[in-house]
């Protein structure tokens, strides 16, 4: 088991270095064997009222001019100790761990996404908690009523919700229980600055409902299916030869079976929200990293899309290292391998 949590933990790292090399070749890279120039580069960090002179600058200050493993060594040695920008005017320092320096805002990247965090991941994970619960609940309920007119419903409803976008149920939602009924908040706050749990979870209440309508309806049909596979085995029947309660069969035995390849799932879709639920915070106006993904692409703000992308990146490996550690709790093979 340790030997297993440690493997786990070294690929992840590993991977996170992989990461970082496949998201500085995309920003940096790519562009060069597309045809970019250094100057190329350097004018997406200088803004569109830029001469051809200072953009040329500007590239040399940067280092865009020198080799490429040079640059890559100043990026992850950013991320470690800090890095300095010398765009011209002055020399701006960006402390560790350096995700970028935006330089139409003259700010540092990371500190905005430090107050952005907190926003997506209330989101996400408010909303994983309803989408497991329902879809999971929801799934055990009508594999074991196949065939019923409850069955039927439920999967038409889950249907439904694999098939809506975020974007439409979002805004639909907030013209019924927000600007309609005045039941729920009407977007563009900030839950964070809540004084309380309750005014936290009435800002953040549609949008967990809403997202998680989305989520609930794929973990129903995938936990159906998985059911339905799983109570069919023979272990299965077995267990009811034992006498044991039909509550014990299905929690222990069918549930139990049928919650590794949910577990994959999950830590995909939790890992990419903590990256940016996008559609869902720009629906909501929530002030979140989605949200400033979007704002910087608008802006063609380079450098906040790059420590957007890092963050992302890191949140899916967590994800997944979190759900390998999992699979050795609900999977006892996993142990014994």
């Amino acid at each position: 088991m340790f030997a297993y949590l440690v493997r786990r933990v070294i690929g992840a790292v590993f991977l996170l270095i992989i990461v970082t090399a496949v998201t500085f070749s995309i920003f940096f890279l790519v562009p060069r064997l597309g045809g970019a120039t250094a100057d190329d580069l350097a004018g997406r960090y200088v803004g569109k009222s830029a001469g051809a002179a200072q953009i040329h600058e500007t590239a040399v200050r940067l280092g865009f001019t020198d080799p490429l493993y040079q640059q890559y060594g100043r990026f992850i040695k950013g991320l470690v100790v800090g890095q300095d920008y010398n765009y011209g005017p002055s020399t701006e320092h960006c402390p560790a761990p350096c995700f970028g320096y935006s330089f139409l805002t003259q700010q540092p990247v990371w500190p905005d996404l430090v107050a952005r965090i907190p926003v997506t991941i209330s989101l996400a994970v408010g909303a994983a908690v309803i989408w497991l619960i329902a879809g999971v609940g929801t799934g055990v309920i009508s594999a074991l009523r196949r065939g019923s007119v409850l069955d039927r419903s439920l999967m038409s409803v889950a249907l439904a919700g694999v098939s809506l976008p975020i974007f439409f149920t979002g805004l639909l939602a907030l013209s019924i229980f927000s600007y309609g009924l005045g039941w729920t908040a009407q977007g563009g706050s900030n839950p964070m600055d809540a004084s309380n749990p309750l005014e936290w979870a009435y800002d953040l209440i549609l949008p967990w409902t809403t997202l998680a309508f989305l989520y609930a309806a794929a973990y129903a049909r995938l936990t159906r299916a998985g059911m339905l596979e799983t109570m069919n085995e023979d272990y299965v029947r077995t267990a009811r030869a034992k006498g044991l309660t039909e509550r014990t069969v299905v929690t222990r035995h069918g549930l139990r079976a049928t919650l590794t390849p949910i577990l994959t799932i999950f830590g995909l879709d939790v890992g990419l929200l903590l990256g940016g639920a996008i559609l869902t915070e720009t629906t909501f106006s929530l002030p979140g990293i989605g949200q400033y993904a979007v704002i910087a692409l608008r802006a063609n703000d380079l450098p906040k899309v790059l420590g957007v992308t890092l963050v992302a990146a890191f949140f899916i490996v967590l994800a997944n290292l979190i759900v390998d550690l999992m699979y050795a709790v609900v999977d006892p093979r996993v142990r014994i391998q």
